[in-house]
Protein backbone atom coordinates (compact mmCIF):
# COMPACT_ATOMS: atom_id res chain seq x y z
CA UNK A 1 0.00 0.00 0.00
CA UNK A 2 2.55 2.41 1.30
CA UNK A 3 4.55 1.49 -3.02
CA UNK A 4 1.14 2.53 -4.23
CA UNK A 5 0.67 5.32 -2.74
CA UNK A 6 4.13 6.94 -2.96
CA UNK A 7 3.42 5.89 -7.32
CA UNK A 8 -0.09 7.41 -6.76
CA UNK A 9 1.05 11.17 -5.13
CA UNK A 10 4.31 12.16 -7.34
CA UNK A 11 2.59 15.76 -8.44
CA UNK A 12 2.32 17.68 -5.25
CA UNK A 13 5.73 18.30 -3.16
CA UNK A 14 6.21 16.54 -0.29
CA UNK A 15 4.92 18.70 2.63
CA UNK A 16 3.69 16.61 5.18
CA UNK A 17 4.60 13.52 7.18
CA UNK A 18 1.63 11.15 5.67
CA UNK A 19 0.48 7.95 7.42
CA UNK A 20 1.02 5.32 4.81
CA UNK A 21 -3.38 5.06 4.16
CA UNK A 22 -5.40 6.41 1.26
CA UNK A 23 -8.70 7.73 1.94
CA UNK A 24 -11.82 7.20 0.40
CA UNK A 25 -15.28 8.43 2.42
CA UNK A 26 -16.27 9.05 5.81
CA UNK A 27 -18.83 9.25 8.26
CA UNK A 28 -19.30 10.49 11.67
CA UNK A 29 -16.05 9.04 14.09
CA UNK A 30 -15.00 6.88 11.45
CA UNK A 31 -12.82 6.97 7.98
CA UNK A 32 -12.45 4.42 5.46
CA UNK A 33 -9.52 3.55 2.84
CA UNK A 34 -9.79 2.74 -0.23
CA UNK A 35 -9.65 -1.11 0.50
CA UNK A 36 -12.79 -0.69 2.71
CA UNK A 37 -10.81 -0.66 5.83
CA UNK A 38 -12.51 1.35 9.25
CA UNK A 39 -10.36 4.04 10.97
CA UNK A 40 -11.35 5.82 13.53
CA UNK A 41 -10.37 9.30 13.58
CA UNK A 42 -8.88 10.82 16.29
CA UNK A 43 -7.56 14.23 14.69
CA UNK A 44 -10.34 15.02 13.23
CA UNK A 45 -8.43 17.79 11.39
CA UNK A 46 -7.24 19.61 14.12
CA UNK A 47 -11.03 20.38 15.30
CA UNK A 48 -12.20 21.05 12.11
CA UNK A 49 -14.14 18.36 12.09
CA UNK A 50 -16.31 18.81 15.37
CA UNK A 51 -19.32 17.55 13.96
CA UNK A 52 -18.09 14.34 12.68
CA UNK A 53 -17.42 13.57 9.09
CA UNK A 54 -20.40 14.53 6.20
CA UNK A 55 -22.83 15.18 8.80
CA UNK A 56 -26.28 15.06 7.34
CA UNK A 57 -27.43 18.10 8.26
CA UNK A 58 -24.35 20.12 7.30
CA UNK A 59 -24.45 18.44 3.65
CA UNK A 60 -27.73 18.86 2.94
CA UNK A 61 -27.51 22.37 3.54
CA UNK A 62 -24.43 22.62 1.58
CA UNK A 63 -26.14 20.50 -1.03
CA UNK A 64 -29.47 22.66 -1.18
CA UNK A 65 -27.41 25.65 -1.82
CA UNK A 66 -25.38 24.06 -4.34
CA UNK A 67 -28.56 23.71 -6.41
CA UNK A 68 -29.41 27.79 -6.04
CA UNK A 69 -26.71 29.72 -5.93
CA UNK A 70 -22.81 29.30 -4.99
CA UNK A 71 -21.01 32.31 -5.52
CA UNK A 72 -22.26 36.27 -6.02
CA UNK A 73 -19.46 38.91 -5.81
CA UNK A 74 -19.49 41.24 -3.02
CA UNK A 75 -20.38 43.86 -5.28
CA UNK A 76 -24.33 42.57 -4.19
CA UNK A 77 -26.25 41.13 -1.35
CA UNK A 78 -27.21 37.87 -0.75
CA UNK A 79 -29.92 36.44 1.35
CA UNK A 80 -27.68 34.04 3.41
CA UNK A 81 -25.30 36.04 4.38
CA UNK A 82 -26.88 38.78 7.40
CA UNK A 83 -28.43 35.60 8.97
CA UNK A 84 -24.97 33.71 9.59
CA UNK A 85 -23.48 37.21 10.92
CA UNK A 86 -26.41 37.75 12.97
CA UNK A 87 -25.81 34.46 14.92
CA UNK A 88 -21.90 34.65 14.99
CA UNK A 89 -22.18 38.36 16.63
CA UNK A 90 -25.26 36.87 19.23
CA UNK A 91 -23.19 33.81 19.71
CA UNK A 92 -19.89 36.00 20.69
CA UNK A 93 -21.72 39.09 22.40
CA UNK A 94 -19.93 41.46 19.45
CA UNK A 95 -20.92 43.31 17.31
CA UNK A 96 -19.80 42.64 13.76
CA UNK A 97 -18.53 39.86 12.02
CA UNK A 98 -16.26 39.43 8.60
CA UNK A 99 -16.15 36.12 6.72
CA UNK A 100 -13.17 34.63 5.19
CA UNK A 101 -12.51 31.25 3.66
CA UNK A 102 -9.24 29.83 5.82
CA UNK A 103 -7.19 30.44 9.06
CA UNK A 104 -4.89 31.83 7.81
CA UNK A 105 -6.75 34.51 5.75
CA UNK A 106 -8.42 34.88 9.26
CA UNK A 107 -5.55 35.84 11.34
CA UNK A 108 -4.42 37.84 8.64
CA UNK A 109 -7.87 40.08 8.42
CA UNK A 110 -7.49 40.40 12.64
CA UNK A 111 -3.50 41.54 11.92
CA UNK A 112 -5.06 44.48 9.27
CA UNK A 113 -7.78 45.25 11.91
CA UNK A 114 -5.53 45.41 15.32
CA UNK A 115 -2.90 47.54 13.22
CA UNK A 116 -5.33 49.97 12.09
CA UNK A 117 -7.37 50.56 15.15
CA UNK A 118 -4.00 51.16 16.74
CA UNK A 119 -3.30 54.13 13.85
CA UNK A 120 -6.99 55.25 13.89
CA UNK A 121 -8.41 55.32 17.64
CA UNK A 122 -4.70 54.22 19.51
CA UNK A 123 -2.98 57.14 17.57
CA UNK A 124 0.29 55.28 17.15
CA UNK A 125 2.42 57.16 14.90
CA UNK A 126 2.80 55.67 11.10
CA UNK A 127 3.81 52.01 9.94
CA UNK A 128 5.05 52.07 13.80
CA UNK A 129 2.07 49.50 15.59
CA UNK A 130 3.24 46.45 17.21
CA UNK A 131 1.02 43.32 17.45
CA UNK A 132 2.88 41.16 20.25
CA UNK A 133 2.34 37.16 20.08
CA UNK A 134 3.46 34.43 22.42
CA UNK A 135 6.31 32.07 21.70
CA UNK A 136 4.99 28.58 20.13
CA UNK A 137 1.94 29.71 18.34
CA UNK A 138 0.85 29.02 15.58
CA UNK A 139 -1.67 30.89 13.34
CA UNK A 140 -1.08 29.56 10.06
CA UNK A 141 1.36 29.49 7.80
CA UNK A 142 0.95 32.96 5.31
CA UNK A 143 3.97 34.71 4.83
CA UNK A 144 3.16 37.42 7.53
CA UNK A 145 2.43 34.95 9.94
CA UNK A 146 5.72 32.63 9.28
CA UNK A 147 7.41 35.21 10.17
CA UNK A 148 6.65 35.61 14.25
CA UNK A 149 6.13 31.83 14.59
CA UNK A 150 9.21 30.12 16.00
CA UNK A 151 8.72 26.86 14.49
CA UNK A 152 11.61 25.98 12.18
CA UNK A 153 10.14 24.29 10.03
CA UNK A 154 7.79 27.54 9.67
CA UNK A 155 9.73 29.97 9.63
CA UNK A 156 13.05 28.77 7.77
CA UNK A 157 14.19 30.25 4.17
CA UNK A 158 11.30 32.58 3.77
CA UNK A 159 12.41 35.80 5.35
CA UNK A 160 12.84 38.09 5.58
CA UNK A 161 10.26 38.50 8.64
CA UNK A 162 7.26 40.79 8.51
CA UNK A 163 8.63 43.51 10.60
CA UNK A 164 5.90 44.34 13.60
CA UNK A 165 5.58 41.85 15.95
CA UNK A 166 7.48 40.74 19.30
CA UNK A 167 7.32 37.55 20.27
CA UNK A 168 6.44 36.79 24.36
CA UNK A 169 6.72 33.95 26.80
CA UNK A 170 3.53 32.26 26.44
CA UNK A 171 1.25 32.10 29.62
CA UNK A 172 3.35 34.70 31.68
CA UNK A 173 0.92 37.90 32.41
CA UNK A 174 4.31 39.63 33.82
CA UNK A 175 6.25 39.36 30.45
CA UNK A 176 2.90 40.70 28.28
CA UNK A 177 2.96 43.75 30.79
CA UNK A 178 6.38 44.39 30.41
CA UNK A 179 6.20 44.39 26.55
CA UNK A 180 3.52 46.80 26.02
CA UNK A 181 4.69 50.11 24.94
CA UNK A 182 2.90 52.86 23.42
CA UNK A 183 3.08 51.72 19.85
CA UNK A 184 1.64 48.15 20.87
CA UNK A 185 -2.15 47.78 18.98
CA UNK A 186 -3.21 44.01 20.16
CA UNK A 187 -1.98 41.06 21.61
CA UNK A 188 -2.60 38.02 19.44
CA UNK A 189 -2.58 34.60 21.53
CA UNK A 190 -4.50 31.44 21.49
CA UNK A 191 -6.28 30.57 24.96
CA UNK A 192 -4.57 26.70 24.40
CA UNK A 193 -1.41 26.42 22.21
CA UNK A 194 -2.59 23.63 20.08
CA UNK A 195 -0.51 22.69 17.35
CA UNK A 196 2.47 23.62 20.19
CA UNK A 197 1.53 20.05 21.44
CA UNK A 198 -1.66 20.99 23.16
CA UNK A 199 0.31 23.63 26.07
CA UNK A 200 -2.42 24.81 28.56
CA UNK A 201 -1.56 28.43 30.47
CA UNK A 202 -1.59 28.28 33.95
CA UNK A 203 -5.14 28.91 35.56
CA UNK A 204 -6.14 32.45 35.76
CA UNK A 205 -3.77 33.38 32.61
CA UNK A 206 -6.80 34.73 30.37
CA UNK A 207 -8.16 37.19 33.15
CA UNK A 208 -4.82 38.44 33.65
CA UNK A 209 -4.10 39.28 30.22
CA UNK A 210 -7.55 40.82 29.69
CA UNK A 211 -6.98 42.86 33.06
CA UNK A 212 -3.70 44.37 31.25
CA UNK A 213 -4.76 44.70 27.70
CA UNK A 214 -7.50 46.99 28.60
CA UNK A 215 -5.67 48.53 31.21
CA UNK A 216 -2.86 49.89 28.80
CA UNK A 217 -5.04 50.41 26.13
CA UNK A 218 -4.25 46.96 24.02
CA UNK A 219 -6.65 44.91 21.97
CA UNK A 220 -6.92 41.40 22.95
CA UNK A 221 -7.50 39.19 19.99
CA UNK A 222 -8.15 34.84 20.69
CA UNK A 223 -7.41 32.80 18.12
CA UNK A 224 -9.93 30.26 18.77
CA UNK A 225 -9.67 28.39 15.78
CA UNK A 226 -8.49 25.16 17.21
CA UNK A 227 -10.16 25.78 20.79
CA UNK A 228 -13.43 27.38 19.29
CA UNK A 229 -16.79 26.08 18.59
CA UNK A 230 -17.43 23.65 21.78
CA UNK A 231 -13.57 21.75 21.51
CA UNK A 232 -12.73 22.72 25.29
CA UNK A 233 -16.13 21.70 26.74
CA UNK A 234 -17.32 25.56 26.41
CA UNK A 235 -18.56 27.25 23.66
CA UNK A 236 -15.40 28.96 23.30
CA UNK A 237 -12.50 28.52 25.43
CA UNK A 238 -12.32 31.48 26.31
CA UNK A 239 -15.78 31.27 28.46
CA UNK A 240 -13.74 29.02 30.85
CA UNK A 241 -12.41 31.91 32.89
CA UNK A 242 -15.19 34.11 31.63
CA UNK A 243 -12.71 36.35 29.94
CA UNK A 244 -14.55 37.91 27.05
CA UNK A 245 -11.75 39.60 24.01
CA UNK A 246 -11.56 41.98 21.66
CA UNK A 247 -11.81 40.02 18.75
CA UNK A 248 -12.44 36.07 18.55
CA UNK A 249 -10.54 34.33 14.86
CA UNK A 250 -12.91 31.35 14.50
CA UNK A 251 -12.81 28.46 12.27
CA UNK A 252 -12.33 25.13 11.36
CA UNK A 253 -15.69 23.56 13.15
CA UNK A 254 -17.63 26.73 11.97
CA UNK A 255 -18.18 24.75 8.00
CA UNK A 256 -18.08 21.12 10.06
CA UNK A 257 -15.38 20.24 7.50
CA UNK A 258 -17.91 20.88 4.75
CA UNK A 259 -17.00 23.89 2.95
CA UNK A 260 -13.82 26.32 3.95
CA UNK A 261 -15.42 28.98 6.33
CA UNK A 262 -13.54 31.62 9.04
CA UNK A 263 -14.07 34.40 10.67
CA UNK A 264 -12.94 37.71 12.55
CA UNK A 265 -15.65 39.05 15.24
CA UNK A 266 -15.31 42.23 16.88
CA UNK A 267 -16.69 45.42 18.37
CA UNK A 268 -17.96 48.02 15.65
CA UNK A 269 -15.12 50.21 17.32
CA UNK A 270 -12.70 47.98 15.20
CA UNK A 271 -14.39 46.07 12.32
CA UNK A 272 -15.91 49.48 11.39
CA UNK A 273 -12.88 51.67 10.64
CA UNK A 274 -12.61 49.00 7.35
CA UNK A 275 -14.08 50.88 4.08
CA UNK A 276 -14.81 49.94 0.58
CA UNK A 277 -11.45 48.44 -0.74
CA UNK A 278 -9.34 47.84 2.36
CA UNK A 279 -10.35 44.25 2.85
CA UNK A 280 -11.98 41.30 0.60
CA UNK A 281 -12.04 38.12 0.09
CA UNK A 282 -13.67 36.53 -3.25
CA UNK A 283 -14.90 33.19 -1.50
CA UNK A 284 -15.04 34.32 2.07
CA UNK A 285 -19.04 34.69 3.08
CA UNK A 286 -20.16 33.06 -0.48
CA UNK A 287 -23.74 31.52 -0.12
CA UNK A 288 -22.53 27.96 0.06
CA UNK A 289 -20.09 28.92 2.88
CA UNK A 290 -23.05 30.32 4.97
CA UNK A 291 -25.37 28.07 4.56
CA UNK A 292 -22.66 25.09 5.71
CA UNK A 293 -22.02 27.24 8.80
CA UNK A 294 -25.43 28.03 9.53
CA UNK A 295 -26.18 23.82 9.66
CA UNK A 296 -22.76 23.19 11.54
CA UNK A 297 -23.52 25.92 14.13
CA UNK A 298 -27.20 23.81 14.27
CA UNK A 299 -25.60 20.91 15.03
CA UNK A 300 -23.21 22.38 17.84
CA UNK A 301 -26.17 24.05 20.01
CA UNK A 302 -28.62 21.24 19.43
CA UNK A 303 -26.24 18.14 19.99
CA UNK A 304 -24.83 19.96 22.86
CA UNK A 305 -21.34 19.58 21.71
CA UNK A 306 -19.76 21.74 24.02
CA UNK A 307 -21.82 19.77 26.93
CA UNK A 308 -20.39 16.52 25.25
CA UNK A 309 -16.60 17.67 24.63
CA UNK A 310 -16.56 18.39 28.84
CA UNK A 311 -17.77 14.91 29.71
CA UNK A 312 -16.69 12.94 27.90
CA UNK A 313 -13.11 14.95 27.45
CA UNK A 314 -13.14 14.59 31.25
CA UNK A 315 -13.79 10.89 31.44
CA UNK A 316 -10.85 10.30 28.35
CA UNK A 317 -8.28 12.51 30.21
CA UNK A 318 -9.15 10.24 33.52
CA UNK A 319 -8.64 7.09 31.78
CA UNK A 320 -5.60 8.47 29.16
CA UNK A 321 -3.76 9.32 33.18
CA UNK A 322 -3.91 6.05 34.34
CA UNK A 323 -1.24 5.10 31.52
CA UNK A 324 1.95 4.25 32.94
CA UNK A 325 4.93 3.84 30.46
CA UNK A 326 8.34 4.59 30.97
CA UNK A 327 8.55 7.00 28.40
CA UNK A 328 5.30 8.67 28.76
CA UNK A 329 6.40 12.23 30.27
CA UNK A 330 2.59 13.71 30.69
CA UNK A 331 -0.93 13.76 29.22
CA UNK A 332 -2.64 16.97 29.09
CA UNK A 333 -5.73 18.59 27.91
CA UNK A 334 -9.21 20.47 28.13
CA UNK A 335 -12.39 18.75 26.80
CA UNK A 336 -11.58 16.67 23.84
CA UNK A 337 -8.48 18.69 23.10
CA UNK A 338 -5.90 16.54 24.54
CA UNK A 339 -1.95 15.49 23.95
CA UNK A 340 0.46 12.88 25.23
CA UNK A 341 4.14 14.06 25.40
CA UNK A 342 6.42 11.16 25.71
CA UNK A 343 10.07 11.66 27.24
CA UNK A 344 11.95 11.07 23.49
CA UNK A 345 10.88 11.63 20.05
CA UNK A 346 8.78 8.59 20.17
CA UNK A 347 5.03 10.05 18.60
CA UNK A 348 5.95 9.12 15.12
CA UNK A 349 6.15 5.81 15.84
CA UNK A 350 3.70 5.36 18.32
CA UNK A 351 0.88 6.52 14.99
CA UNK A 352 2.49 4.01 12.83
CA UNK A 353 1.73 1.48 14.99
CA UNK A 354 -1.24 3.15 16.03
CA UNK A 355 -2.51 2.58 12.52
CA UNK A 356 -2.12 -0.88 12.38
CA UNK A 357 -4.99 -1.00 15.22
CA UNK A 358 -7.09 1.10 13.34
CA UNK A 359 -6.97 4.22 14.65
CA UNK A 360 -5.93 7.71 13.19
CA UNK A 361 -3.84 10.69 14.87
CA UNK A 362 -0.66 12.45 14.34
CA UNK A 363 2.33 14.31 15.90
CA UNK A 364 3.25 17.68 17.26
CA UNK A 365 7.14 18.22 17.02
CA UNK A 366 8.08 14.53 17.45
CA UNK A 367 7.10 14.10 21.13
CA UNK A 368 3.86 14.62 21.28
CA UNK A 369 0.80 12.96 19.75
CA UNK A 370 -2.07 14.65 19.46
CA UNK A 371 -5.87 13.25 20.44
CA UNK A 372 -9.09 15.40 18.91
CA UNK A 373 -11.70 13.06 17.72
CA UNK A 374 -14.65 14.79 16.47
CA UNK A 375 -16.92 15.71 19.41
CA UNK A 376 -19.85 13.55 18.49
CA UNK A 377 -17.33 10.75 19.56
CA UNK A 378 -19.17 8.09 22.13
CA UNK A 379 -17.89 6.81 25.39
CA UNK A 380 -17.96 3.49 23.93
CA UNK A 381 -15.32 4.74 21.04
CA UNK A 382 -13.49 6.19 23.40
CA UNK A 383 -12.94 2.61 25.24
CA UNK A 384 -11.93 2.00 22.22
CA UNK A 385 -9.32 4.32 21.89
CA UNK A 386 -8.17 3.46 24.84
CA UNK A 387 -7.66 0.24 24.60
CA UNK A 388 -6.23 0.97 21.31
CA UNK A 389 -3.53 3.55 22.64
CA UNK A 390 -2.99 1.10 26.06
CA UNK A 391 -1.95 -2.01 23.22
CA UNK A 392 0.02 0.51 21.33
CA UNK A 393 2.66 1.99 24.23
CA UNK A 394 2.94 -1.74 24.96
CA UNK A 395 4.07 -2.50 21.41
CA UNK A 396 5.66 0.54 21.78
CA UNK A 397 7.77 -0.55 24.50
CA UNK A 398 8.51 -3.38 23.21
CA UNK A 399 9.53 -2.32 20.13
Amino acid sequence: MHAKIMNFCIYEPRRYHELPIMLRRGRGAYVYDTDGRRFMDLLSVCSALGQGHAHPRIVAAARAQLGRLTLTSRSFHHDRLDPLLRRLCRLTKMQRAMLMSTGGEAVEMAIKAMRQWGYRVKAIARNKAVVLVARGNFHGRTTTIAGFSDDPATRENFGPPTPGFKSIPYGDGASLEAAITDSTCGFLVEPIQGEAGVRLPPAGYLREIRKICSRRKVLLCFDEIQTGLGRTGRMFCADHESVHPDMFIIGKSLSGGVYPVSAVVASAEILDLFVPGSHCSTYGGSPVACAAAMAALDVIIKQRLPGRAEKLGGYFLRRLKTLRHPRLREVRGRGLLLAMEFARPLARRFCDIFLRHGFLTKVSHERIVRLSPPLIITRRQIDQAFSAIAATLKELEND
